[in-house]
């Protein structure tokens, strides 16, 4: 079967957003033995979706899009697609419905621009939506395509979530192949090149899955996909002590999760004090569900000030140490540790840019673990500009703190 997603939106042809709908439905597409065999980002340019639209029905056997289904002029996929089809839009008097009672419940008037929103390609299926107002559609042998599927989301990805589970997966089960299974290791502190040669030999021992290793700026992806789990359990009993104590987590979570799953488990708590990452580093945190079992808080100390005022450090001793420096992320973290009476403070000061910091370079980052069996600290030299820095300083520190606690546990 032929498979094909079409995102709609100008921002997506930016750097402003990210076409993120389209891989999260190749993986759900991936659990159901399915493949998507094409992917298209187009405008909100009606001759150019015209013509994308033409070619996918040339094609493909099932056409998924994502966006232009709202209420505003530049929303247009379903009149193109009617078009295209040479079908009329008709209202479907249950999607009004829905809208009026959407904001009836939140006791405001719906613009009247807002009901063209119920108008669905004549012969089409309206698929409702329970988050949101712009229904989705689904179309099973348009004319002159019989055999052919078209299914349209909403752009807004937790409203296109949502209407995957509803509306989607209960079609798309009956086309399903054998469901095809992943494994996923994230591993942290190792360059993806040095990855892939360390794991060469494993790897290809499992040469039957299929292998992908993904690197970003916090982290390295090791996935491999196949239709067996039993395959895949074995892939994972050679690859964890290979990887050892460089293997933060298997399965969705991430250098985050690692760590508070750990510190969770033994009933130990985290607060952090960061400076040159403005609190990026307790965002990753809060972002966990959950996190509050074991993350008490932190401060963001960002000026000589804050680390005196927040933190009660010694601004004679900050003024001859720095405030960057590997001295003064170890009095942080101790202070951290103290004030909020955490099992473990964590650090973060450096340099971000865009240029020099006293006398430290651009890139300089200092870590610091405080913890039940002393302070272990480690100084970094980073690559990119400042958000890069930045990020990957806060995977640094959440690296150096996970390796600590397992450190400890080995106790």
């Amino acid at each position: 079967m032929r498979i094909e997603c079409i995102a709609i939106g100008t921002e997506l042809l930016t750097t402003r957003r990210l076409d993120t709908n389209s891989v999260w439905i190749a993986e759900r597409l991936s659990e159901l033995g399915l493949d998507l065999s094409m992917k298209t980002a187009v405008g909100d340019d009606r001759e150019i979706l015209a013509r994308v639209f033409r070619e996918a029905m040339g094609r493909s056997d099932l056409i998924l899009t994502t966006g232009g289904l709202g209420p505003t002029f530049d929303d247009f996929t379903k009149e193109v697609c009617a078009e295209v089809l040479g079908v009329p839009l008709v209202e479907d008097p249950r999607c009004r419905a829905d809208i009026q009672a959407f904001y009836d419940a939140r006791k405001r008037v719906p613009p009247p621009a807002n009901f063209k929103q119920a108008a669905i390609p004549e012969g089409a299926e309206a698929l409702r939506n329970p988050v949101g107002t712009a229904p989705g559609v689904y179309w099973q042998n348009p004319p002159g395509h019989p055999g052919m599927r078209i299914l349209m989301f909403p752009g807004v990805p937790r409203e296109m979530k949502r209407m995957w589970t509803d509306h989607a997966l209960p079609r798309l089960r009956t086309l399903a192949g054998r469901p095809v299974h992943t494994l996923r290791m994230v591993v942290a502190g190792v360059p993806e090149s040095t990855l892939d040669q360390r794991i060469q030999e494993v790897r290809e021992r499992h040469g039957h899955l299929d292998w992908t290793i993904l690197a970003s700026l916090t982290q390295v992806e090791l996935l491999a996909r196949g239709e067996d789990p039993a395959a895949l359990e074995r892939a994972c009993a050679d690859f964890t002590p290979l990887l050892g104590e460089d293997l933060a987590c298997t399965g969705t979570g991430n250098l985050e999760d690692a760590v508070l799953d750990l510190l969770k488990a033994r009933g130990e708590s985290l607060a952090v004090a960061e400076s040159m990452t403005g609190g990026l580093l307790a965002a990753r945190l809060t972002a966990i569900p959950g996190a509050s079992q074991a993350f008490l808080g932190g401060a963001t100390v960002y000026s000589m000030g804050a680390k005196v005022a927040l933190l009660g450090l010694d601004p004679e001793r900050l003024a001859v140490e720095g405030t960057v420096s590997e001295a003064t992320s170890r009095r942080l973290a101790e202070a951290v540790r103290a004030k909020l009476g955490a099992t473990w403070g964590l650090a973060v000061t450096g340099n971000a840019g865009p240029g020099a910091e006293g006398d430290a370079p651009l890139g300089t980052v200092f870590l610091a673990v405080a913890g039940p069996k002393g302070t272990v600290s480690r100084g970094l030299t980073l690559p990119g500009d400042r958000a890069d820095v930045q990020l990957r300083a806060t995977a640094g520190a959440l690296d150096l703190l996970r390796r600590g606690i397992n450190l400890d546990r080995k106790y």
